[in-house]
């Protein structure tokens, strides 16, 4: 197996009984169907930057992959959702392994970015502003956004908590955890086998747990901008106008601390809550699940050009549009 770079990134996703693993320029999926089997998918990923090169630049670069991100990763749900729920091929639903139209996934995220408005921008500010003006009277800028911030977090808290106690939800949690330890045993260099990704932590810096903390910290700070004696309608508004930037600035910061942790305490300071969430967000995966893992990003590396071609060993899929 080809030694992996020192600058080579890769990621992942869990799903529903299976995990998306991404390299620099492909996508591998891999998920666990009811018989035992493997339903498999990959494809290449062109990057958006390519297109169009201000992309490239530092916070704009963020905003581009956040979005390709959430677009394949919709894909990916989809895909995993029909093979999972698969019991046997001659029951096999028409529309099995087919994936969503763009339409559909341009759809479905939109509803979700809309409800995540809705309950960690909107809400927040809506009982904020009450907070106000029932409860601690006239609020410096400094405390109201602080207050704002502190209910974004418990709302995210117990969502998380909430979920992590629905056994498909904790599956998924398990598959986290089998993505993070693949990647560690990735970047090990030590190989791609079930004895090495086992020994690796499932917490990792730069997982899309700590991304979300950080959007939170770095939101307080922008809020901070719009003035607290301006209408709700405005600083609702704002907060909106001030999401692309909060993504772009918060990716950046994961990047940066993801690379430095190791070697500075105050980055390990900075991914320290993070790593704690994490603790939620991943559990202990199985071996099969590690197995999972093992193979989807082995298909993304084979895709991607990195790893030679194999006998194939399970039925593929189609490629996702």
């Amino acid at each position: 197996m080809k030694e992996p770079e020192t600058e080579l990134l890769i990621g992942g996703q869990a799903l529903i009984e299976g995990v998306l693993m991404r390299s620099p320029g492909a996508y591998g999926i891999a998920v666990r169907r009811p018989d035992g089997s493997l339903a498999l998918q990959r494809g290449k990923v062109s990057s958006i930057a390519r297109r169009w090169p201000v992309l490239k630049q530092p916070i704009l670069r963020g905003v581009a992959v956040l979005f390709q991100s959430l677009f394949l990763g919709i894909q990916a749900l989809n895909f995993s959702a029909l093979e999972a729920a698969t019991p046997t091929p001659d029951q096999l639903p028409k529309d099995a392994g087919k994936p969503a139209s763009k339409l559909a996934v341009a759809g479905s995220m939109a509803f979700g970015l809309g409800l995540g408005v809705v309950i960690f921008l909107l809400v927040p500010l809506w009982l904020t502003e009450l907070a106000q003006k029932y409860l601690f009277g006239e609020m410096h800028s400094l405390a109201f956004n602080l207050f704002d911030g502190l209910l974004r977090g418990i709302f995210f808290l117990v969502y998380i908590v909430a979920i992590s106690r629905m056994d498909d939800i904790h599956r998924v949690f398990q598959y986290h955890g089998a993505e993070h330890k693949v990647v560690f045993a990735w970047e090990s260099g030590r190989g791609l086998t079930v004895e090495n990704a086992r020994a690796q932590s499932r917490l990792h810096p730069r997982c899309g747990t700590s991304f979300l903390l950080f959007v939170l910290l770095v939101s307080i700070v922008l809020f901070a901008l719009i003035p607290k004696t301006a209408p709700f309608l405005v600083k609702f508004g704002g907060r909106l106008v001030l999401v692309p930037l909060i993504a772009g600035l918060s990716y950046e910061v994961l990047r940066l601390t993801a690379k430095r942790s190791k070697a500075s305490p105050i980055f390990r300071i900075l991914v320290a809550p993070g790593l704690a969430l994490q603790r939620i967000t991943t559990q202990d995966p199985t071996d099969d699940m590690l197995e999972v893992a093992i193979v989807a990003l082995q298909e993304a590396l084979r895709e991607d050009g990195m790893l030679p071609e194999a006998v194939a060993t399970a039925e593929e899929a189609p490629v996702l549009a």
